[in-house]
């Protein structure tokens, strides 16, 4: 394989390799700086990210507000002073080795606040922002404000077009490189337009082409794009490298470095990628974001793809074929099915899925007592963890609220996630990864559950392998 380059990213020459910024405490400050230290870009996360207390024990993120709005103040406040921490944490591990860059959502709850707090709390300690999960138009106008440089997360030529017409060309000088998320091979949230089929992937050449031709009309010939979403083996991205036509060109790995001695993560959900399959990663649609997710078909999915297997639309008065009266609720008011979605509701409520909730949707999903329960403690106890949640029906504005129904089709994110990555528990909870993980169990550099340090990862992946 050609040998890689070191590239300028952030201010720095560094190894073209990067690592996906994982939210919830999974990429932290001991995993981004140990790849920093190797010679990389490392990536935390910002999005609700761990702290401790003196004692060095992680502070348990309670939520004591009797309002959404209230336990909101205290989740911005928990990103914080978690965000701080992690940049503390990678910075002291890269040993001034690298580069230190910080992930955060668009769409997550005050993303604007909280950028603004942990970049002055970490002042020269985060070298650079990747943002994605919708448009961040105001990230170039923050990052320029603490003299960093900033990664916008695309899916298309289009979407950064977009960007930088409206924003980005007056903040050229930080805009330190594009990243390219392939929007059906990566891990976690995809940006699928409604135009693209999420079953029909599309070869990432052409599309990254596009991109880096639109990049140069506007005069960033120099300027990097970072290739995230289905690199494994950097000898099958060969042609990418030192190719004229793409220019400057990273590599970003966000799978891969989850199996690290340093990866944060439990060793249930480590021995648990060791044994995934080709097709047990799948894109789905049950996100309270609204956006396509790229996550591990497990009994958590399975029961959220139920709910929606479980479904009949109804009317609250008898109009055409929904002339059949079916009761639901406590008080048995009554809607209107067909003659035959009331003989499956009836035969769902026999088998135990005794519970009908209604979506915004003008429909009705069919659950046990036990998770319609759930469900709705859920929605009741939510904290506004996005700036607008179909789940929880929260949105952040003055009402508080997207003036919809709260959808029971969804989860609550920001649980599970919390579940996930702070317990053994990756078989009930919401496991997020890209499309090659089933690559773990026949990659010979993992066999027999080998378990690498970062830097050995990394001298790995710069091999070819």
């Amino acid at each position: 394989m050609k040998a890689l380059k070191p590239l300028l990213i952030s201010g720095r020459e560094v190894l073209p390799l990067v690592e996906g910024g994982k939210g919830i405490s999974v990429s932290n400050g001991e995993s981004s700086g140990a790849w920093a230290a190797a010679g990389g870009v490392g990536t935390f996360s910002g999005v609700n990210a761990d702290s401790f207390d003196d004692d060095g024990k992680p502070v348990d993120q309670v939520y004591h507000g009797r309002t959404r709005r209230e336990r909101h103040e205290e989740l911005v406040a928990y990103s914080i002073a978690g965000g701080i921490t992690q940049a503390r944490i990678a910075h002291e591990v890269s040993n001034g080795q690298g580069r230190i860059h910080m992930n955060v959502l668009w769409e997550m709850a005050a993303a604007e606040r909280i950028l603004h707090g942990i970049l002055e709390g970490a002042k020269g300690m985060v070298h650079g922002v990747t943002c994605g999960a919708g448009m961040p138009y105001k990230v170039a106008e923050i990052a320029v404000r603490y003299g960093i440089h900033y990664y916008p997360i695309v899916s298309s030529a289009r979407a950064f077009r977009a960007l930088w017409k409206r924003a980005y060309h007056r903040f050229a000088d930080n805009l330190g490189g594009v990243v390219y998320e392939d929007p059906w091979r990566a891990g976690g949230h995809n940006g699928l337009s409604n135009s693209e089929d999420p079953e029909a992937p599309e070869d990432p050449f052409p599309r990254v082409l596009a991109l880096r031709q639109m990049m140069n009309s506007f005069g960033l010939e120099n300027t990097p794009i970072i290739m995230a979403g289905g690199v494994w083996y950097l000898r099958e991205w060969e042609e990418w490298i030192d190719n004229p036509d793409l220019g400057p060109i990273a590599f970003q790995y966000g799978t891969r470095p989850l199996l690290t001695q340093e990866s944060p993560i439990s060793e249930a959900w480590k021995r648990k990628l060791l044994t995934l399959k080709e097709g047990d990663v799948f894109l789905n649609k049950f996100s309270p974001t609204g956006f396509y997710s790229s996550a591990v078909n497990n009994p958590f999915i399975q029961e959220l793809r139920g709910r929606g297997e479980r479904q009949v639309a109804y009317s609250v008065k008898p109009v055409g074929e929904h002339d059949t009266e079916f009761r639901v609720g406590p008080r048995g008011r009554p809607v209107y099915l067909t003659a035959h979605d009331r003989d499956r509701a009836f035969g769902w409520v026999e088998a135990g899925f005794k519970e009908a909730l209604k979506t915004p949707d003008g429909t009705l999903i069919f659950v046990t007592p036990e998770k319609s329960n759930e469900i709705l403690t859920d929605q009741i106890n939510c904290m506004g963890c996005l700036s607008a949640c179909m789940f929880s029906n929260w949105a952040q504005n003055e009402e508080g609220t997207t003036g919809k129904k709260a959808d029971p089709r969804s989860f609550c994110i920001q649980k599970t996630l919390q579940e996930i990555s702070h317990s053994d528990d990756c078989e009930t909870q919401l496991m997020f990864a890209g499309h090659n993980a089933y690559r773990f169990a026949d990659d010979p550099f993992y066999a027999d559950g080998f378990i690498p340090t970062v830097k050995q990862l990394v001298d790995r992946i710069a091999s070819g392998d």
